[in-house]
């Protein structure tokens, strides 16, 4: 019981951990400066491959979670929760106008500012549940491990990475654009450095570690 207890717990910060990261990316995007550096990439595929942005999201994801998995990284319930959840917490948020668009550049700004920061939090939760890392998020905390590479180091890199190759695909891509790629990674840093948190060292349960405590718990 104490560990069932313990998993909802988890959970729920796994899914408040969420919804901070999918308001600060509608906070991103309402800025109106320009599509995220992912978001360029799927735009870019979608418009090579023929497909919807949003399948294409969902490829790069899945790409994401393999490679993670190769570097080491366990599929936990978060990561695959993460690729349902994110996206589904932008609709819900956007959809009822909760977070406003930006009317000036200045106003987009500090709107792009707030979205990074937020994305700092949510991380912090979500990843400190130990229930797994999302995609993107698994192949950083994976690359820093093995790299001995700081967050801001790493994120910067995949950031720039993905944003080059969504402009050569054909994405659209604007001066915030430009400034998530380089400011994101910084920003989480430093969410991470004022929480005290060590991402690098959080010990994630896979899927399978969860159900063999239910198992145990159920014998």
């Amino acid at each position: 019981m104490k560990d069932f207890r313990n998993l909802g717990i988890r959970l729920i910060r796994l899914f408040i951990g969420f919804f901070i990261c999918s308001s600060g990316a509608v906070f991103m995007i309402n800025a109106n400066l320009g599509m995220s550096p992912w978001d360029v990439l799927h735009h870019g595929i979608s418009k090579m491959a023929g497909i919807t942005i949003g399948n294409a999201s969902i490829m790069v994801g899945v790409l994401f979670v393999v490679l993670g998995v190769i570097l080491g990284e366990k599929l936990g319930l978060g990561t695959v929760l993460n690729m349902i959840f994110i996206g589904k917490f932008m609709d819900l948020i956007m959809f009822n106008n909760l977070i406003p668009k930006g009317n000036s550049f200045f106003q987009g700004i500090g709107m792009l500012v707030i979205g990074m920061l937020l994305m700092g939090f949510g991380c912090v939760l979500y990843i400190g549940s130990g229930l797994g890392c999302g995609p993107r998020d698994g192949i950083m905390m994976a690359l820093s491990k093995r790299t001995n590479k700081p967050i801001k180091v790493v994120r910067t890199c995949l950031e720039i990475g993905a944003l080059i190759c969504g402009y050569l695909l054909g994405g659209y891509a604007g001066i915030g654009t430009i400034i998530t790629a380089i400011g994101l990674g910084y920003s989480i840093q430093f969410v991470f450095k004022i929480c005290n948190f060590e991402g690098n060292k959080i010990q994630h349960q896979s899927i399978s570690d969860n159900i063999g405590q239910f198992v145990l718990n159920r014998n």
